[in-house]
C-alpha cells in the first residue's frame, strides 16, 4: 500500500520522504526542514532559520527544534495524519491538531504512520466513522486551482508544497 500511495501522491505533485530510522525524530525532522529552507518559498533567507507551526497532536518526539511561529507566519507547518489512502494518494487529516497549521504555512509536512496507509477511501471512512469528525481533510498533494482561465496555480488555497513523511515506527525514540 505504501508504494501505491507514494506513486499516487507524487503524481499529484506531493513529495514523500521516509523517516530516517535509528535517529531521534525531532532532530531528523529539524534537519529535513533546514535542508528544505533554501527553497521553501523561493526567498533567500540567509542566516534566518525557518520557523515552524506544529499541530497540537504531533507527538513530542516529532517536534523539531525550530523557532515557533503562528501558522500564518510560519515557514512550515507540521501536522499529524490520521492515515493515508493508497488508491487516491490522499492524506487523511482530522481537525484534532488544528486546521490552521494544515492550511496556512507555504509548506506542509505531514507525519504518516506507515501502518495507517489504507487501500481504499472506503476503508478509511469506515474506520473514521466512530465517531466521524466534523471535518475530514483529504490532501492529495499541494493546493492547486484552475478556476480562472483553466490555468493551474499552486498554493492558492493552502500550502504550495506538501510533504508526507512516512514513519515505519522503529526510530531511535520509540
Amino acid at each position: 500500500m505504501v508504494a501505491v500511495f507514494t506513486d499516487q501522491f507524487t503524481a499529484s505533485g506531493g513529495e514523500v520522504v521516509i523517516a530516517e530510522q535509528k535517529r531521534a525524530r525531532g532532530e531528523w525532522l529539524r534537519d529535513l526542514v533546514l535542508r528544505l529552507a533554501v527553497d521553501i518559498d523561493g526567498t533567500d533567507r540567509g542566516a534566518e532559520p525557518p520557523s515552524a507551526a506544529v499541530a497540537s497532536d504531533v507527538p513530542v518526539s516529532w517536534r523539531p527544534q525550530l523557532p515557533v511561529a503562528l501558522p500564518e507566519e510560519a515557514s512550515v507547518g507540521v501536522a499529524m495524519a490520521w492515515g493515508a489512502v493508497a488508491e487516491t494518494g490522499s492524506l487523511v487529516l482530522t481537525p484534532d491538531g488544528g486546521r490552521a497549521v494544515q492550511l496556512l504555512p507555504p509548506v506542509l509536512i505531514v507525519l504518516v504512520p506507515a501502518e495507517r496507509v489504507l487501500a481504499k477511501l472506503d476503508d478509511a471512512l469506515l474506520e473514521l466513522r466512530e465517531p466521524l469528525p466534523a471535518v475530514v481533510g483529504l490532501h492529495s498533494g499541494p493546493s492547486k486551482s484552475a478556476d480562472i482561465g483553466r490555468t493551474v496555480v499552486t498554493g492558492v488555497h493552502g500550502p504550495g508544497r506538501c510533504i508526507a513523511v512516512l514513519d515505519f515506527g522503529d526510530g531511535a525514540d520509540d
